[in-house]
């Protein structure tokens, strides 16, 4: 019989432990996430500033976050595809064509939401 895995406020705080670390390697290595962490400390005042209800502030500091949480996903999948082969193969690099793209997305979309709720 398997042993029973971890459970409650044990199991959370071991899985923080882990998104800390995460967090911190990101941090070190990935020079895009630390632009776009500095980008979200910049418009997070602005965003309350801006504003005009709680709503728009949200949406205003959900899409800049939005952002962080893609290049998250982006550099996790650039990191098994490295750790794979160095080598070039085209799976690989559209894999991390196709997380680039992602991060390019998040944002044209919060400069969309931005450009919307700012000028409506």
């Amino acid at each position: 019989m398997a042993k029973p895995g971890k459970v409650g406020l044990e199991r959370v705080l071991g899985a923080s432990k882990y998104s800390y670390q995460g967090l911190r390697a990101q941090w070190k290595h990935e020079a895009a996430f630390r632009q776009e962490v500095c980008l979200f400390l910049i418009a997070l005042p602005f965003a309350i500033w801006l504003g005009d209800s709680g709503l728009e502030r949200a949406v205003l500091i959900f899409s800049v976050g939005m952002v962080l949480i893609v290049e998250t996903f982006n550099s996790s999948v650039e990191a098994v595809v490295d750790r794979i082969s160095e080598e070039h193969h085209e799976l690989s690099g559209r894999a991390k064509d196709m997380g680039s793209a992602a991060v390019m997305l998040a944002l044209i979309l919060a400069a969309v939401v931005w450009a919307v709720v700012l000028l409506s």
